[in-house]
């Protein structure tokens, strides 16, 4: 059997010099299964052709293109990844697994949690007596189907509570006038309200993040700080859920929110995302692929 695994550029120099280490545990698992292995670029055209091909396609980070395919991404932060049958994060195993903190030793949670701070947000410890930080992602003014609204009205509702806060650009984003121009109405009209900073500056002070489904909310469990999620993703375990509690709610209880963030932390990198530095690596991988139906 072949398996064909679609990368950029950048990364599929990487595997192809071995200097990749997930990929390399990856292929050697899969080798020692039995199949063979292809690296290919990734693209419209060879994403257009990959259904037409025998064997089995993995994607990095892209959607699947047939009921052969997987798509694989970092959980967060390296060396943690997770091969899954599906792109959004919302529908990943994690986000369906319930997560029980009486199975995890504190102290190994601890020591865990602290060496993931040190390495990938040192700096001195977190206060937590800064504004409300919203950071923003793409597409502001419109709900979709895994947002419970808006952006822009997330950011409306968040600034209501007469709370300082600050909302942040995704630097990777490209927002339009109207995006800058709903904003910059909202902040004349909230005297409480920021619109703009560094966003990982801010979370070190934050009083608590309020998102859809950032990235940065994730990075706010290494430091301390309650999330509360307007969207689905895959870390929504530990968090205040609007879908759940509504908005006002989510907000106030946030002041106060603390659960054990070292034990999720643990949960969610150790025991179920794949770290590709441990000796289980290959097997966790072979694993993964046959929870996507794959005969290996």
């Amino acid at each position: 059997m072949i398996l064909r695994v679609y990368l950029e550029p950048q990364m599929l120099a990487s595997a192809r010099a071995g200097t990749f280490n997930f990929l390399n545990v990856l292929k050697a698992s899969v080798e020692g299964a039995g199949w063979q292995l292809e690296w290919q670029q990734t693209s419209d055209e060879a994403r257009r052709r990959a259904p037409e091909c025998d064997g089995y396609a993995l994607f990095h980070a892209e959607a699947p293109t047939h009921d052969r395919a997987l798509t694989f991404r970092r959980a967060y932060h390296y060396p943690f990844w997770q091969i899954e049958p599906v792109q959004q994060r919302w529908r990943f195993a994690v986000a369906r697994s319930q997560f029980d903190p009486s199975t995890i030793d504190p102290a190994e949670a601890r020591r865990f949690a602290d060496a993931l701070r040190a390495r990938v947000l040192p700096g001195p410890a977190p206060g937590f007596d800064g504004p409300i930080l919203i950071p923003l992602q793409g597409v502001i003014r419109k709900c979709r189907s895994f947002q419970t609204m808006s952006p822009v009205e997330m950011v409306r509702r968040t600034a209501e509570t007469g709370r300082p806060c600050v909302a942040t650009l995704h630097p990777k984003e490209r927002y339009e006038d109207a995006d800058h121009a709903a904003l910059a109405s909202l902040a004349a009209r909230h005297a409480n309200l920021t619109i703009g900073g560094d966003t990982m500056q801010l979370l070190r002070q934050c009083a608590f993040v309020a998102t859809q489904n950032s990235a940065v909310a994730f990075d706010g469990y290494l430091l301390g700080k309650p999330a509360v999620l307007f969207g689905q993703i895959d870390f929504h375990h530990i968090a205040l859920n609007v879908a759940e509690l509504d908005t006002g709610p989510a907000l106030k209880k946030a002041e106060t929110h603390r659960p054990d963030f070292d034990l999720y932390l643990y949960w969610f990198l150790q025991q179920q995302a794949i770290n590709a530095t441990r000796p289980e690596a290959g097997d966790r991988i072979l694993a993964a692929m046959r929870r996507g139906g794959w005969p290996i």
